[in-house]
């Protein structure tokens, strides 16, 4: 990720220019004792090891010495690697892989090169052919992939193969090259590091050792952590990144963990403090006359634990004179989400051990405490969350406990962008390696069978659409969904349900016993189950076309596929209709709210404000001025226009529905959106653990919040058990009908 600033305290160079480095990019030269190729590596866990046989292959080869082979044996890994990172920067703007691949049975999964560049906080361009979905049996061909490179966030390339699902693949004659020139002939970069990047005491381990939470280690956690998150970002020195905040995490925490009472505890943060030395005071007094959320410290400074003297100390840090810029956050130009700036990953620390799972948690608490624009609404109390997440996180005995301390308090904060993103091994074990060969969602608050993965296990005839699944493996579906809920991340209770299923229909064991309500009586199937990465065609009806006449006086426009140059045809088409639907069950592909609510809106009106952070206010959210669409053209629509919405109304779905319906001729039918408006802004945190928050916050222009409520639906409308075993779709239906009644 590219920084935007600048710090030049202390410089170090990496590699001079000029200085002659070989990689080993072909893999032919092996170590000595492995007899492997030298510096790769061929699993990214012991799971991966067990699933996919790395060797190496003096017969098959295409040049050199050898090949590297991939074959997958059995598990539960979604897929196989080997992987030679280089961990210097070059000068250059693009970056090309080539290599040669041989697959055999193939039969599903995909084999491609791979190649990542890695910034100070994780991947920042990445590509592993999966798009080409190279399968099937095929003798050596070359191929090639190029990223573009950015020598100034770069710190680290990553290349290999992969083989994903079954068979076997070959790789070989690996060759790299930046802007047309082979790697062992590019220069490397001189790199200026903040004093923050040079400080790597505690790269590989916090020092902290296991210990057992009491009711006062509880408290001293509870208050270092709000004095680290204040710290980190109100004091200037810290702001500049002087210091890397994490490793002085671990230099104070011993001393805190040890406090026998709040007396002691006091004097070691005042005693830390004081190593920063004291900040000069800001000439402009602080106001929040406009604040919509004002920032919260917590213990701080309400003088129930600190002594006077540090809480003084602390009343200079808040005031102290900061600048624009933070080493660990900035405002996006324009929007005003935040970036987290700077973050570790620690992608090898799968289970951190306990200082770093404090620095999880203590990282994920601040960023919410100062920069989460709806904390206001997130249905809990932040600081209170901190002590009782604190002994989760200590206590989290192995990968997949950590995990899971993770997600739940990702989950309170009660927002749809918020989750766990990506491939994680661990969640995969918590919520199921298999999965059930059928589809089902929530009618009716029932959790209903409505579709199939596959018909291969006589699925068909076992569980019919229309069934209501009361139990699996002998749980009772109540039972299951008071489990899964507090994992289930989302703004509201009806995207709760939508995702539920994502739980409910997994588990660990190779075939699934399901109790069904089938007309009232009870019915019990058992049936194999499917590898979780199985999918073949569902019966699942996909809408194919962006627009079409659904009648000679109705248009029809499905976002999920709309482009901005389908707006000319469009026009043309529904010249003579009386009304459109807008079916906005979907994410859209293109921006619409301007370009589509010209044709639409036929005069400039308000249609949504913002709410954004301020860094030289942490924790300060003040309104921005409300924002304006449509336009009085020759040709804007004269009809009357319904809008579809449901859970899966997400985000740009949700914020395209608000600028269409500031329009008089539009009502919007459905049920509870997503409740999750705003660009996102992303969070990594220990263990390569990815996530998200909606970084803006999204208001109608009368101040009426869309966050965890959805947007505003003028009839509230959902689909029937019975409307979903005809197979109508009772919401369009509904939607035609309004329009109907309109037009006369």
């Amino acid at each position: 990720m590219k920084t935007f600033l600048t710090f030049c305290l202390l410089c170090c160079s990496l590699f001079s220019f000029g200085q002659k480095i070989i990689y080993n990019v072909d893999g032919e030269t092996l170590n000595a004792v492995t007899k492997m190729p030298q510096d790769w590596q061929f699993s990214f866990n012991e799971q991966q090891k067990k699933s996919y046989e790395v060797i190496l292959d003096n017969v098959v080869k295409q040049s050199g010495e050898h090949s590297i082979s991939i074959r997958k044996l059995n598990g539960q890994s979604q897929f196989g690697v080997i992987d030679y990172a280089i961990s210097q920067v070059f000068k250059g703007k693009s970056i090309e892989l080539k290599g040669f691949i041989k697959m055999d049975q193939v039969d599903s999964g995909f084999v491609g090169l791979w190649m990542r560049i890695d910034g100070k906080e994780g991947s920042i361009a990445f590509d592993n052919m999966q798009k080409q979905q190279l399968k099937g049996t095929s003798d050596w061909k070359e191929y090639a992939i190029t990223l573009p490179y950015d020598s100034e966030a770069a710190r680290a390339i990553h290349i290999g193969g992969i083989l994903s699902g079954s068979g076997k693949a070959w790789f070989d004659g690996f060759q790299l090259f930046i802007d047309g020139k082979e790697i062992n002939k590019v220069p490397v970069k001189q790199v200026v590091l903040a004093q923050a990047e040079l400080d790597t005491a505690f790269s590989t381990s916090s020092g902290i050792a296991p210990f057992k939470i009491t009711p006062q280690i509880i408290n001293n956690l509870t208050l270092a952590g709000q004095f680290w998150g204040f710290l980190k970002y109100h004091h200037p020195s810290v702001a500049r990144g002087d210091y890397n905040w994490d490793a002085e995490l671990f230099r104070f925490l011993p001393a805190v963990i040890q406090a026998k009472d709040n007396k002691e505890l006091s004097n070691t943060l005042e005693s830390y403090l004081d190593k920063f030395g004291t900040p000069l005071p800001d000439k402009v007094e602080r106001t929040y006359k406009n604040a919509v959320i004002k920032p919260d410290y917590g213990q701080l400074f309400d003088g129930s634990v600190f002594s006077e003297t540090l809480t003084a100390k602390l009343h200079s840090v808040r005031n102290a004179r900061r600048s624009s810029s933070n080493y660990y956050v900035s405002l996006m130009p324009g929007v005003g989400n935040p970036k987290f700036e700077n973050e570790k990953p620690y992608l090898k620390m799968s289970y951190p051990d306990a200082g770093y799972r404090l620095l999880s948690l203590y990282r994920y608490w601040a960023m919410i405490n100062y920069f989460f624009p709806y904390k206001d609404i997130i249905g809990t109390d932040w600081n209170k969350q901190l002590s009782v997440s604190i002994p989760e996180f200590v206590e989290a005995k192995d990968a997949k406990s950590y995990v899971l301390a993770t997600l739940k308090i990702i989950a309170k904060i009660n927002d749809t962008h918020a989750n766990i993103w990506g491939n994680n091994e661990s969640l995969n074990e918590f919520k199921g390696k298999y999965k059930l060969p059928f589809k089902a969602y929530f009618y009716e608050n029932k959790l209903v069978v409505s579709g199939y993965y596959s018909d291969t296990l006589n699925v068909k005839q076992k569980f019919l659409v229309g069934d209501i699944v009361t139990a699996i493996n002998g749980k009772p579906l109540e039972q299951l969904m008071k489990e899964f809920l507090p994992y289930t991340a989302a703004s509201n209770y009806d995207t709760q349900l939508r995702d539920l299923p994502g739980f409910l229909l997994r588990g660990n064991t190779e075939s699934f016993t399901v109790e069904l309500s089938r007309g009232g009586k009870k019915v019990t199937e058992t049936t194999p189950a499917l590898p979780l990465y199985y999918y073949r065609k569902s019966n699942d009806v996909a809408e194919n076309s962006a627009f079409k006449l659904l009648s000679d006086e109705i248009g029809y426009v499905y976002p999920g596929k709309y482009k901005n140059g389908d707006l000319r045809a469009i026009k043309e088409l529904f010249k003579n209709t009386k009304g459109m639907i807008i079916d906005m069950r979907c994410y859209p592909s293109d921006f619409m709210p301007f370009t589509f609510a010209r044709y639409i809106k036929s005069s400039s009106t308000p249609f949504v404000k913002f709410t954004k952070g301020d860094l030289l206010h942490p924790g300060l959210f003040t309104y921005t001025d409300p924002l304006k669409n449509g336009e009085r053209t020759d040709d804007n629509y004269k009809g009357n226009i319904i809008i579809i919405v449901n859970a899966t109304s997400q985000s740009q779905a949700e914020y395209t529905t608000m600028a269409f319906q500031s329009s008089p001729n539009v009502k919007v039918i459905g049920s509870t959106t997503a409740g999750a408006d705003g660009n996102v802004s992303s969070i990594i945190l220990p263990g390569g653990i990815a996530t998200m928050i909606s970084g803006i916050g999204v208001f109608y222009p009368d101040g009426t919040p869309t966050q965890r409520v959805g947007v505003r639906i003028d009839h509230v409308l959902k689909p029937t058990i019975k409307g979903m075993v005809e197979g109508r779709d009772e919401l369009l239906e509904k939607a035609k009908e309004m329009l109907v009644d309109l037009s006369k």
